[in-house]
């Protein structure tokens, strides 16, 4: 979908609405504001959610969010997308048809399964979906451990088992899988980047700190972005990662349980 001479980047986010703001569509948007993209939203869910956690959430139906996809790629036109938290089989389903159907390009799957408080947010019968559906529509897919674990179909817990989920993973037929190793002990917090080609790790640093909330969805937001903007695949991926990084080390206090991270930390006043 080329742009005019002078149109900003455009990215759509395939997500979930965050009462409190931290994460889902209300963190994508953030995220795609604050690197100069023009966002656009298809609503799967709306939760009730805040710092301490989700009590409840509501599904839309698959014709509607489906609906939204193709009302925003027919008219604005889309760059790069992503996929947060999708709830159920028949939402995967109508979302890769959708998706497929439109052609949106440089489609990043974040395979939301639970809150960061440890609250479903997709239901088991998905996981097929998105694994035949989905993931073979997508330039990227970026499950952390517990994800790769639901999709590889085994435990992923070390360095040794995050290259076989990668590989895994990848056999579902997206273009690269970046296993996210937040989840491992130490002082690093790498990923592992592989497009069956470049099996290699993405370094960084572990953040100390207890607002984490909407770190998956930050990452993969701002990868979409970086994508919309046209930079390559890992080159994405990368930036991303430090741009996670610093919304995480510029994370805020509010709220009674898990604080957000602040992806405007590049543009507000110090």
């Amino acid at each position: 979908m080329p742009r005019h001479d002078g149109e900003r980047p455009r990215a759509l986010t395939i997500a979930g609405s965050d009462s409190g703001g931290g994460a889902g569509i209300q963190a994508d948007l953030k995220t795609f504001a604050a690197l100069g993209v023009y966002g656009m939203t298809a609503i799967t869910a709306v939760t009730v959610q805040n710092t301490k956690g989700v009590s409840g959430y509501e599904e839309l139906s698959p014709q509607l969010v489906a609906d939204q996809i193709r009302a925003v790629v027919t008219d604005i036109g889309v760059d790069a997308a992503k996929t947060g938290m999708l709830a159920s089989a028949v939402i995967v389903e109508a979302v890769a048809d959708a998706v497929a159907e439109t052609r949106v390009p440089n489609l990043v799957v974040d395979p939301v399964f639970m809150s960061k408080h440890g609250h479903p947010l997709l239901a088991d019968d998905a996981v097929e979906a998105l694994r035949e559906r989905l993931l073979p529509l997508a330039i990227l897919v970026t499950p952390n451990l517990p994800e790769a674990s639901g999709l590889a179909g085994f435990r992923v817990d070390s360095a040794a088992s995050m290259k076989e989920a990668a590989e895994a993973i990848r056999s579902f037929g997206p273009t690269a899988v970046l296993v996210k190793g937040g989840h491992l002990s130490g002082e690093r917090s790498d990923d592992l980047f592989f497009d069956g080609i470049r099996l290699l790790w993405v370094e960084g640093e572990r953040i100390d700190t207890p607002n984490t909330h909407g770190t998956g969805c930050v990452l993969s937001s701002a990868i979409a972005a970086y994508l919309a903007c046209g930079d390559d695949l890992l080159v994405a991926v990368r930036k991303g990662k430090v741009f996670v990084a610093e919304a995480m080390r510029h994370g805020l206090a509010i709220g009674q349980g898990i604080g957000p991270v602040d992806p405007a930390w590049g543009i507000l006043p110090p």
